[in-house]
This record gives C-alpha cells, sequence and structure tokens, in this order.
C-alpha cells in the first residue's frame, strides 16, 4: 500500500494513527534517505501511544525506550552501524517478550539488519515531486496486511491536510 503524505504533518498523523491501533510486539522497519520521515512518523507514534516525552531520534544512543505509553516504544536508529556492528547489539532482545516488556519496536534504516524479523510492518520512505513524502507499507505478516487495509480502508490513519 502507498500512501502520499504532503507534509511533516500528514507524516506525524500517520504514526498517530498507528500509534493507536498497534499492537505490543509490533515491530516497524523503517527505511528512506535522510529526512525522508522516520523520525517524523516515529514521532506521531509516541502521540498515540499517550508518550509525553518528546521522542528525537537516537543517532548516537542508538536506541531509546519510552516505558510510559499505552504500551512501551523502543526506538532504534541503525544509521550510524554497519552489519557486524548491529549484529553484536542483539536487538533480537527487543521482540523476544522473555526479555523486554512486549511493546512497539520502531527500527530507522532498518536495511542495516542482517535478519529481518519474520513479521514485521516495513515503511519505506521517499520523496515525492511535490515536495511531500511518498511511503510504502508492506508486511509478509497477513495480521499486519489485515489491520493495514481495514485502516486505510476506514481512512482511520491520515486525515486530509
Amino acid at each position: 500500500m502507498e500512501l502520499e503524505l504532503p507534509n511533516a504533518a500528514a507524516t506525524q498523523r500517520l504514526g498517530e494513527g498507528l500509534g493507536r491501533v498497534l499492537p505490543a510486539g509490533t515491530i516497524l522497519l523503517l527505511s528512506g534517505d535522510l529526512g525522508s520521515g522516520k523520525t517524523t512518523l516515529i514521532q506521531g507514534l509516541g502521540l498515540g501511544l499517550g508518550i509525553a516525552d518528546p521522542i528525537s531520534s537516537p543517532t548516537f544512543t542508538l536506541v531509546n525506550e519510552y516505558p510510559e505509553g499505552r504500551v512501551p516504544l523502543y526506538h532504534i536508529d541503525l544509521y550510524r552501524l554497519d552489519g557486524e556492528e548491529v549484529t553484536d547489539l542483539y536487538l533480537e532482545a527487543y521482540w523476544d517478550e522473555q526479555e523486554t516488556v512486549p511493546g512497539i519496536v520502531a527500527i530507522e534504516w532498518a536495511e542495516r539488519l542482517a535478519n529481518l524479523p519474520a513479521q514485521a510492518l516495513c515503511l519505506a520512505f521517499a520523496y515525492a515531486d511535490n515536495g511531500g513524502r511518498n511511503v510504502t507499507l508492506s508486511s509478509q505478516d497477513s495480521v499486519h496486511r489485515d489491520l493495514l487495509e481495514n485502516l486505510l480502508n476506514h481512512d482511520l490513519l491520515v486525515d486530509e491536510v
């Protein structure tokens, strides 16, 4: 599914809509160029989850944890890492429910993961000709695909700008 996001507010609203409905255990794999909207979407996700703390990209800290929302948010940024460094982080601990409190795991620069989680929602951001952004949402998991189709069919994710 592809959505046109004409501005940052629309990107944030998409994230907010996802934050209101995504269940604990959801993994979001975000890809796209610098400035394409990944962090903006996660800021909206935090709003939808009811997180009061400001959300910024964990480019230097690698992982920011926000436990106080409807479900916890684990925000991971792999921009500054290569393959072996990513593997050494043992990120699987964030989706292994025996090691952390189940929450939503949002990974920026997910294309740097050597092994992608089997059940994840992928969001690929790209610049649009009109100055906005396009985002392609996909999943190999039928549960996420059904959830997205239901939300998009009912216009629950993106409001008119």
